[in-house]
């Protein structure tokens, strides 16, 4: 009687484990940017593919800069980001594969209602950098983002070097706080506009676009799988699944419905 007992104790916990086992089997680590999770549109879209595939996305929101990282020590199966050069350089070094555009927005600056600088009706970002620069403070995320790094690029290009001034803050934060702080600071900052349609309300900042509409303001998306050769233990297939989906007709649609309370689209989707 005991040994029948002890039998069905130890098939009811073998049952268990298969069941906790194929269930981790169906999760995948997504490495994303923060603007990506402030916005909303992770708990726009995922829900859409679980229900699809029964895969279910787990979201590890950081700076582009560390979510590539994370991918690159194999901490995640899939990362989901805006950084063309530091994603194409990754691919190039073998730590990632099948990288596709996914979707995009644009980057604005956003600053004190008041406009310190007298920005409002520049048109070139560079010009505006250069208005800002020790005549009002400006908040940085200084975490390697990609926004961090389309900021940066723009100091470059005005020869200006902020980083130790008075007036430029490094807050090595997301993109939600950043705004948040540089509202405090009642100071001027860059961010997506994604972020920025999501949250202003939400966080109520008095803060306006005070730029928008450059060309180089552009802010690609892209999704790419990490590389299996590099990392034996990720589970490659179901972050392809996550990858197809979102570059099919199905996920570009999802994305495409995305919009905030007042029917903003957050994100274009322009997978190829």
């Amino acid at each position: 009687m005991k040994k029948t007992v002890l039998i069905i104790i130890l098939f009811l916990v073998a049952a268990i484990l298969s069941e906790v086992n194929a269930s981790s089997d169906k999760e995948i680590i997504c490495a994303s940017t923060t603007s990506t999770e402030n916005s909303g549109l992770f708990g726009h879209i995922l829900p859409i593919f679980e229900k699809k595939t029964g895969i279910k996305v787990k979201v590890v929101a950081r700076g582009t800069g560390a979510a590539i990282e994370m991918g690159k020590r194999g901490d995640a199966d899939v990362a989901f980001v805006h950084a063309k050069e530091l994603e194409l350089k990754a691919v190039e070094e073998g730590f990632f594969v099948n990288r596709h555009e996914v979707m995009y927005n644009d980057f604005v600056i956003i600053g004190p209602t008041n406009d310190p600088a007298k920005i409002k009706g520049i048109k070139s970002t560079i010009e505006a950098f250069k208005k800002i620069a020790g005549s009002a403070s400006f908040v940085s995320r200084g975490d390697n983002s990609g926004t961090n790094n389309m900021e940066l690029s723009i100091w470059k290009k005005t020869g200006i070097v902020p980083k130790g001034q008075e007036w430029y803050l490094e807050v090595g934060q997301g993109m939600e706080k950043t705004q948040r702080i540089a509202n405090e600071k009642r100071a001027y900052t860059l961010t997506d506009r994604g972020t920025w349609l999501a949250t202003k309300d939400k966080d109520n900042l008095d803060m306006v676009i005070v730029l928008e509409g450059d060309p180089t303001l552009f802010n690609q998306y892209a999704v790419m799988a990490v590389n299996p050769e590099k990392h034996t233990h990720v589970k490659y297939k179901e972050a392809m699944e996550f990858v197809n989906w979102l570059i099919s007709k199905e996920g570009q649609q999802a994305i495409g419905s995305f919009k905030d309370k007042n029917g903003n689209q957050l994100f274009i989707p322009n997978a190829k």
